[in-house]
């Protein structure tokens, strides 16, 4: 059975060994749990060294299926703690979702 509620795919992408620390301020605001997902990051070859020193371009992605109510404080919260501005060189976007099947909290349908 498709939900009628709204919902959206929020997804962080932090330096390696943030993802943890991401969820949890997503947990702050709402958010009841995420996938985390190994990557790596892909840049031009400038990019890949600075001052002489490699860079290290593994990621981590954190997606997260949220109420669309509580999207935007997800986002921010991990923008604030995880963010371009701290270690973990964060970014989180989200995509719409159309439908969602399979989501349960306790006995019922989330």
């Amino acid at each position: 059975m498709s939900l009628n509620k709204k919902y959206a795919l929020v997804i962080a992408i932090v330096n390696h060994g943030y993802s943890s620390d991401a969820m949890e301020a997503a947990k702050k605001v709402g958010a009841t749990g995420g996938t985390i997902l190994h990557g790596h990051g892909v840049s031009g070859r400038e990019a890949a060294k600075f001052l002489g020193i490699t860079i290290n371009e593994d990621k981590e992605i954190l997606m997260i299926v949220a109420r669309e109510e509580i999207k935007q404080k997800i986002m921010m919260n991990i923008s604030s703690e995880m963010g371009m501005n701290s270690p973990a060189k964060g970014i989180v976007f989200s995509l719409p979702i159309d439908d969602v099947y399979g989501l349960f909290s306790g006995n019922i349908d989330v």
